[in-house]
This record gives structure tokens, C-alpha cells and sequence, in this order.
């Protein structure tokens, strides 16, 4: 297996390797990947809080944001989380391509076949919800101008969205996780704080916070499947985009300023998701687990991708 040179901050010092202290920090060759991700962490949560202070003002709360600004707030996210992680590649000697997203396959291919599957997953759950009773849709709300340029707008935010998230969760944690403690392991205990993340958020709930569990699963099986997040990437920013903009329906309590259509749900919240949003129905479960089924039958494993920061070039491409 390919290697390269590890920077100096994270090389595990000759003296220490034979030391209690040194067998818990370092590996054979540098810092644990545990703590390494543990830094990765505390740094760019940091540094979101940082930049975002100056606009804070600007805002307001999470259940009033506009698309502009929240289109901010996505910006300053994704800027800390590549940020940091293009440090911790500095230290580490490798370069930001190989934590899922490579420059080189950029926004297409898998990204496109992403927006294809996230929006038909979507539509699929809020049809299913609105078909069984748990939800109505009325009519659009908005004029040939407003629509392209709320599209438009939402489209961006979510594009971030769906980088900041999938990346800051999924990319540098657990292509480096995964080489300390296995692929699989990783995914789970990632997806897993990835939906714990969720709870914060008002009108957010258990079911919501299970459903994203599986979603980073998904994400994570996409990852496996295709080599990179990409694919993952575009999936969370078209159900995001058709959930927010297309059917206006409720995102842990967050109701979008500027969307299509009006919905209301309607019944029980394990049917409808209640505050929580298609993704707190027990339908978006159903849905997710047939995007496994078709997913695995469509995606055949032809590569496989990083292990961890160690893999083959092969696998960075």
C-alpha cells in the first residue's frame, strides 16, 4: 500500500513508542486516529464558532432564517470544515482529495446520479405519507419569478448543506477513522453522532434523529460502493431541496420562507413525522430501506474505497 511522509506535529516521536503514554497517543508511525479525529473535531466546531461571530446578527433564529441567510451560515461551515481538514492533511503529508471528495471527479457523475436518487427518495416518502392520510398538499405559492429564484437560491444552501454535512461527518472522520478501526465500525459510530447532531435543532425528535442514523449509513454505503461522498452529496441536497423548497414540509421545526407548494400534515406523527418532517415517518424508514436494496443491486462493488488515510492511489481517484 502506498504511503507518504507524515508531518512532524503528527509523527509519533521515536522515544515516546515504547512508553504507556506513547502506546496511547501514537500507532507505529503517528498520532492515533481517534485523536486525530478528535482534534479534527474540536478545531472546526472552533472555528465555525469563530466566523460566525461577526454575523450572528444576521441570523436570527433557526426557525426564522431566510434562504440568504442560511446560505451564509452553510458557507461558513463548509469554509472551517475543509479548512481544518486541509490542515490536517498538511500535518498528516496527504493531500484533501483523499478524505471522499477528490477534485478530480468533482460535481459529476455519481454527484448527478445523487440529485437523481435524493429527489425521487423524497418525492416517494411525501407522496407515500400524502396517499396514506398523513399529509396535504395544496397549491404553489409562488409565481414563475419567485420560483426560479427561490429554486435557485435553496438549491445553493443545499448544495452546502450537503457538503459541510456529508464531509464534516463523513469525510475526513471517517476515511481516517476507518483505518484504525475497520470501515464498517467507523460508519456506525459516525452515523450514529451524525444523528445525535440532529437533536439540537427545534421540532427535532427520536424518530428524526434515527432516520438520519440511516441516512449516514446510506451515505456511508455510497461511499463504499462508488469510492467517494459524491454520490452521497447529492442525495442529501435533493431531499433536502425537494423536502425544504418543492413540498415546503416541516425539517426539525424549520418551515422554508420561499417554497412551491403548501403542505400540511395531518394525523399521527408516526405517520406524518409531526414537527420532525417526512424523515420522522416510519414511511422515510421504508423508503431508505428499499434505496439499500435497489442501491446495492444497481451500485455492484467495482472498487473499493479508502480504508483509511493509507489506501491505494487507486482509491483516491
Amino acid at each position: 500500500m502506498e504511503t507518504q511522509n507524515r508531518g512532524p506535529l503528527l509523527k509519533a516521536p521515536e522515544r515516546w513508542r515504547t512508553t504507556p503514554l506513547g502506546w496511547f497517543l501514537f500507532n507505529e508511525r503517528e498520532l492515533r486516529a481517534g485523536w486525530r479525529v478528535a482534534i479534527y473535531f474540536v478545531l472546526a466546531l472552533v472555528a465555525i464558532t469563530v466566523l460566525s461571530l461577526p454575523v450572528q446578527p444576521l441570523m436570527g433564529s433557526a426557525q426564522n432564517m431566510s434562504a440568504r441567510t442560511m446560505l451564509l451560515g452553510e458557507i461558513i461551515q463548509a469554509v472551517a470544515a475543509f479548512g481544518i481538514a486541509l490542515l490536517m492533511g498538511k500535518l498528516e503529508g496527504r493531500t484533501i482529495g483523499i478524505y471522499g471528495l477528490p477534485a478530480r471527479s468533482g460535481i459529476r457523475g455519481h454527484f448527478w446520479q445523487g440529485v437523481a436518487w435524493g429527489f425521487v427518495m423524497i418525492t416517494a416518502v411525501v407522496l407515500l405519507i400524502a396517499a396514506l392520510g398523513g399529509l396535504r398538499l395544496g397549491a404553489p405559492t409562488l409565481g414563475p419569478t419567485g420560483i426560479a429564484k427561490y429554486a435557485l437560491l435553496w438549491a445553493l444552501v443545499f448544495l452546502l448543506t450537503g457538503l459541510f454535512e456529508n464531509f464534516f461527518f463523513l469525510g475526513y472522520p471517517q476515511i481516517t477513522l476507518a483505518g484504525g478501526m475497520g470501515f464498517w465500525p467507523s460508519a456506525v459510530l459516525l452515523s450514529a453522532i451524525f444523528g445525535l447532531a440532529h437533536m439540537p435543532n427545534p421540532g427535532e425528535g427520536w424518530a428524526g434523529a434515527l432516520d438520519v442514523f440511516v441516512i449516514g449509513m446510506f451515505f456511508c454505503f455510497t461511499l463504499r460502493r462508488t469510492g467517494s461522498l459524491w454520490f452521497g452529496v447529492g442525495v442529501h441536497a435533493a431531499w433536502n431541496w425537494g423536502e425544504t423548497f418543492v413540498f415546503a414540509t416541516p425539517d426539525s421545526g424549520f418551515v422554508a420562507r420561499g417554497h412551491l407548494f403548501h403542505s400540511t400534515p395531518f394525523g399521527p406523527k408516526w405517520l406524518s413525522g409531526g414537527t420532525i418532517g417526512p424523515e420522522g415517518s416510519v414511511v422515510a424508514f421504508a423508503v431508505m430501506g428499499a434505496a439499500f436494496v435497489v442501491f446495492a443491486l444497481v451500485y455492484r462493488s467495482k472498487k473499493q474505497p479508502p480504508e483509511g488515510a493509507d489506501a491505494p492511489a487507486a482509491a483516491r481517484s
